[in-house]
């Protein structure tokens, strides 16, 4: 009976605690699978930048809000209580009468409806503009992120993989020495081989724990781009066939200004500075509104009957503002509006011809560093053939030592060079695919 009891008690503390601990992951902000693509969402959800510009998105939406909000009645209620130690005094038929009461209340509504006011209507000519001028540089802020996140992706996995090429060296090099070392035994060579053998073998491991702890600084770089838990795990996954293909870009396309995201900014604020050359024309239109009220005085001597009788007092009208003269203050304005939009356009040109030369020198840079890519993947190869070639010949006795030493030290080179020329390409295309306006995130 026990047994019977316990067990079904026992599942259920099993689904409550698989529950918290699947709702727990689901939390948790670690990735699980850290690729170049997850990298990049992760800091588009988590980055304070990108949070604050969508934060600034909501401010702006409800500062809009709050401006149109004068487009509809402003009512108001009004309260007031009055206790007069003396009476006014007025003169009446050559004598000095007192009038009014000792205690006053009034109790009212108001109301106004703006029917022509030009801060209302550049609010509501603008709106749509505020809104894509604020999308906008959220967007901005989202390619510089992306582009930051690739470069600092890239930078750590090219540090783990001289890591990886400092160890295959270290491999080859405890062989050379196992190699050097039994030639020596043999009597064949004598102990210079075996020196150089263990030197070179040192300068290795020690290169390798240099490349250790600037890892540990590449990785830190990558989490703050990536707004990342500095005490979290994270560990990078990639594709190389894949990495190489993406490599490539198409070098034949031309600059669409309308792609860059600055251009389409400035383009916004050049209508934003058209309405406000259009507000300040407007200066010289009435201010018009519908005005309406409804109150009601008490008035009495005595206030233990000032709330008796009242006397209600209403009305409603039309306003009109209209401004004559304020001296030269209005032209100045317009005038300045004018100059304004004149500077926006010098603005715009000169951001075409920095677009126009950021992808000149972008493009030049990624062929020369696709270039390099090319020369140094097949340097590798063959001096991979001229190590592995010069190896057997000094297992053969026929090749001295210092051949092995120098192919190896190239074949070392060649690897590091190619991988740097990888890297380069990578980050060399995001220049390109930034001056074309085309990143994606």
């Amino acid at each position: 009976m026990r047994v019977s009891k316990i067990g079904p008690l026992l599942g259920l503390v099993f689904l409550f605690s698989n529950g918290v601990i699947q709702a727990q992951e689901k939390n948790d902000p670690v990735l699980q699978v850290a690729t170049l693509d997850n990298c990049v969402q992760y800091a588009l959800k988590h980055y304070p930048y990108i949070q604050q510009a969508l934060l600034d998105e909501e401010i702006t939406e409800r500062q809009i809000r709050s401006r149109l909000a004068d487009w509809y009645p402003q009512i108001s209620f009004n309260a007031s209580y009055q206790n007069n130690f003396q009476l006014p005094v007025t003169y009446f038929e050559g004598a000095a009468v007192a009038s009014g009461s000792y205690n006053a209340a009034t109790f009212g509504l108001s109301g106004t409806q703006n029917i022509f006011n030009r801060d209302v209507l550049l609010a509501s000519k603008t709106a749509a503009d505020v809104r894509r001028q604020t999308r906008q540089t959220t967007v901005s802020d989202k390619i510089d992120v992306t582009v930051n996140v690739s470069k600092a992706f890239y930078d750590v996995l090219l540090t783990e993989k001289q890591i990886e090429l400092v160890e295959e060296d270290i491999e080859r090099l405890d062989r050379s020495l196992k190699d050097s070392y039994n030639q020596y035994r043999s009597g064949i060579v004598d102990k210079t081989d075996y020196k150089r053998a263990t030197i070179s073998l040192n300068n290795s491991r020690a290169e390798k724990k240099t490349y250790e702890e600037a890892l540990k600084s590449k990785m830190a770089n990558l989490k703050l781009q990536m707004g990342y838990p500095a005490d979290s795990l994270l560990q990078i996954q990639f594709d190389s066939l894949q990495m190489e293909k993406e490599a490539l870009l198409d070098t034949g396309q031309s600059v669409n200004y309308n792609n860059r995201i600055e251009y389409q900014l400035l383009q916004t604020e050049k209508q934003l500075q058209i309405y406000n050359l259009k507000y300040n024309r407007w200066s010289y239109l009435p201010n018009v509104s519908a005005v309406a009220g409804y109150d009601l005085y008490y008035l009495s001597d005595p206030i233990s009957q000032l709330f008796n009788q009242k006397y209600p007092y209403s009305f409603a009208g039309i306003e009109l503002s209209v401004p004559i003269f304020q001296g030269t203050k209005r032209v100045q304005n317009i005038r300045v509006a004018e100059l304004q939009l004149k500077r926006l356009d010098w603005d715009i040109a000169f951001l075409k011809d920095n677009i126009s030369s950021q992808y000149v020198q972008a493009i030049a840079i990624y062929k020369a560093n696709l270039n390099d890519y090319y020369i140094l993947k097949e340097n590798v190869d063959l001096a991979r053939e001229v190590y592995n070639t010069l190896s057997l010949q000094y297992r053969s006795g026929v090749k001295a030592y210092l051949d092995v030493i120098t192919a190896e030290t190239d074949l070392r080179n060649a690897q590091s060079n190619y991988t740097n020329a990888l890297y380069q390409v990578l980050s060399s295309k995001l220049d390109v695919e930034k001056a074309l306006g085309t990143i994606k995130y």
